[in-house]
C-alpha cells in the first residue's frame, strides 16, 4: 500500500512511539489534509495531548468498536493485531498496517520490486548482522542506509536526499508481515535462525515461526539467503525465489574460526571485533547476502577489521573494581543468553538473568547449566523466581552460586560479592525482556553500566546508524 491510497479514506493511528511519530509525519508531509485520529492509553499521563495539539484527534480507549470505525489503522510494531480489541475490528474490515507497510509500498517500483534493498531477521543476532552488511556495502564504495528494528524508522527516512544506493534493514518478527502486506518484493531476504521468541505478542510458538518466515514465504525475495543449521529453515520450499544456503559446506560457512567460500577458505575470524562465534558465523550469511547482490564477497571479507560492534550486544563496557563487565541487555531469549555464555567459556563468570515474563521455557537453560554453568548466577525480574525454582537443584549439589535479586541494582551488587576479590566477569544477559522495569533493553543496559561506574551515552550509540 502506498501513502497516496490512503486519501480519502478514514485512517487512525494507535501508538505514539518513535513509529507512531514518524508514521504521523510521513503521512501529514504526503497528505497534510487528511484528518487522523490518534489511539493512545498513556495520552494524559505522557501529555500527548499537549504535544499534539490540534493535529490529531486523540482517543485513550482502542476499543474493538473504536478502533472499526477506521478503513485503515497504522499500528506501531510493538501492538499485537491479534489482541481482541484488532482482531473484533478486523473482522468488521478495518485494515490494519505498519509503517514498514507504508515505507515498502513507497518504495517499490512498478512492479513490486525493491531491486536496492536487503532485508534481515532472525531470532538472535539480526541487529549486528544488517549494521555488518550495511558497513561492508560502504567499504564497497556504495551509499547506504542502515534502518528499520535496529533503531532507525523506515518512515523517519522515506525520501532522503541522495537516495543510497542499498537499503540494510533489519525486520523483528513484529514487522516481517508487512513485507507481504506491501506488496512489495525485496531483492535479498537473510533469515538467520529461529527460537521461540514474542510469545505474548504472536500468541504461540508456531504463529511466531509463521510470522518471522513470512518475510520470505509470503515476502518472495528474488533471492532468500537462509541458514542451512536450524531445522525450520531446512524445511522451506520457496517456489518464488532463488534459496542461497549458507552454513552448508557447499557455500558460506565456517571450519573453526575461518570462513569458507565451498572449499576456498577466505578469512580467519579469530581477531575480528564481531563478539560471540555466533555473530562471527553470521558473517557467512552477509558474505551470501553480497553475492546475492552481485558483489565480491570474497575480496570486501576482511573490512569485517573495521566493524564496530553495536552496544547491548556482547558489549564490553571495561575492567572496573578487578571485574570485567559485559552488557548483553539486548538477549530476550535464554537461547541468547546461552550464545552469551558461550563466548566466556572457562572464565569466571557472574550471570545476570531475568527480567519480564513472557512464558518461554527455561527448562533448555537449566539442562545446559549441568555442564555448562557460570560460577555464580544471579536471577532477578518478574520471572526470576522461575527461573531460580528451575537452577536450585543444581545449585544445591554444588555446580554453580545461585542468587535471588529483587532488581537491577541488587544483582549487580550480588555478583560483586560473589565473584570476590578473583576477579572475573559480570555478565548482564537476561534472556528475557526489559518490559515493566524498563522502556526497553537500552533504557536496561544504560542502568546496568551506570551501576558498574561508566557512563551510559559513551555506551548507547549505534555506529552506523542511518545513511552514509
Amino acid at each position: 500500500m502506498r501513502i497516496s491510497q490512503l486519501e480519502g479514506r478514514r485512517v487512525a493511528l494507535w501508538g505514539w512511539g518513535r513509529e507512531g511519530r514518524a508514521a504521523f509525519h510521513a503521512l501529514r508531509t504526503r497528505l497534510p489534509g487528511l484528518p487522523l485520529t490518534l489511539f493512545c492509553p498513556e495520552a494524559e499521563s505522557a501529555g500527548v495531548r499537549a504535544e499534539v495539539g490540534d493535529a490529531l484527534r486523540v482517543e485513550t480507549v482502542a476499543t474493538g468498536e473504536a478502533l472499526s470505525r477506521f478503513d485503515v489503522v497504522v499500528k506501531s510494531p510493538g501492538i499485537s493485531p491479534y489482541k481482541p480489541e484488532a482482531l473484533a475490528a478486523a473482522a468488521r474490515g478495518t485494515q490494519f498496517i505498519g509503517g514498514t507497510s507504508l515505507w515498502f509500498g513507497e518504495h517499490a517500483d512498478a512492479a513490486g520490486n525493491l531491486r536496492d534493498t536487503v532485508c534481515v531477521t532472525g531470532t538472535k543476532g539480526k541487529s549486528t548482522t544488517t549494521s555488518l552488511l550495511a558497513h561492508l556495502l560502504r567499504a564497497a564504495g556504495h551509499r547506504t542506509a542502515l534502518a528499520g528494528n535496529i533503531g532507525l524508522p523506515l518512515l523517519e527516512v522515506l525520501d532522503p536526499q541522495p537516495a543510497p544506493d542499498y537499503w540494510a534493514v533489519e525486520l523483528s518478527s513484529y514487522q516481517t508481515g508487512e513485507v507481504a502486506r506491501s506488496g512489495a518484493r525485496p531483492e535479498v531476504a537473510v533469515v538467520l535462525n529461529l527460537f521461540p521468541e514474542h510469545l505474548d505478542w504472536h500468541g504461540s510458538e508456531r504463529r511466531y515461526i509463521d510470522d518471522k518466515l513470512s518475510l520470505v514465504t509470503a515476502g518472495h525475495p528474488r533471492v532468500a539467503v537462509l541458514n542451512a543449521a536450524d531445522e525450520h529453515l531446512r524445511a522451506l520450499q520457496l517456489p518464488h525465489s532463488e534459496i542461497v544456503w549458507f552454513n552448508q559446506p557447499e557455500g558460506w560457512h565456517m571450519v573453526g574460526e575461518v570462513v569458507y567460500r565451498g572449499a576456498q577458505a577466505v578469512f580467519d575470524t579469530s581477531g575480528t571485533p564481531l563478539p560471540g562465534r555466533h555473530n562471527r558465523g553470521n558473517l557467512c550469511a552477509v558474505l551470501a547476502a553480497l553475492e546475492a547482490l552481485g558483489l565480491d564477497a570474497v575480496a570486501l571479507a576482511p573490512a569485517v577489521q573495521s566493524f564496530r560492534p553495536l552496544p547491548n550486544r556482547l558489549q564490553l563496557l571495561g575492567g572496573r573494581d578487578g571485574l570485567r563487565w559485559v552488557n548483553d541487555s539486548i538477549s530476550t531469549t535464554p537461547h541468547a543468553t546461552l550464545a552469551a555464555l558461550d563466548c566466556f567459556a572457562g572464565q569466571r563468570v557472574a550471570l545476570l538473568v531475568g527480567g519480564h515474563d513472557r512464558g518461554l521455557d527455561w527448562h533448555d537453560f537449566a539442562e545446559h547449566m549441568r555442564g555448562n554453568a557460570p560460577v555464580e548466577i544471579v536471577t532477578m525480574g518478574a520471572n526470576g523466581p522461575r527461573i531460580h525454582e528451575l537452577l536450585e537443584p543444581l545449585a544445591d549439589a554444588g555446580r554453580f552460586g545461585l542468587h535471588a535479586a529483587a532488581d537491577l541494582p541488587q544483582a549487580v551488587q550480588l555478583a560483586r560479592t560473589a565473584l570476590g576479590t578473583q576477579g572475573g566477569v559480570v555478565l548482564l544477559s537476561p534472556g528475557a525482556p526489559s518490559f515493566g522495569a524498563y522502556r526497553d533493553y537500552v533504557a536496561r543496559g544504560r542502568h546496568f553500566a551506570e551501576l558498574a561506574g561508566f557512563d551510559p551515552d559513551d555506551i548507547s550509540a549505534i555506529p552506523g546508524l542511518g545513511i552514509a
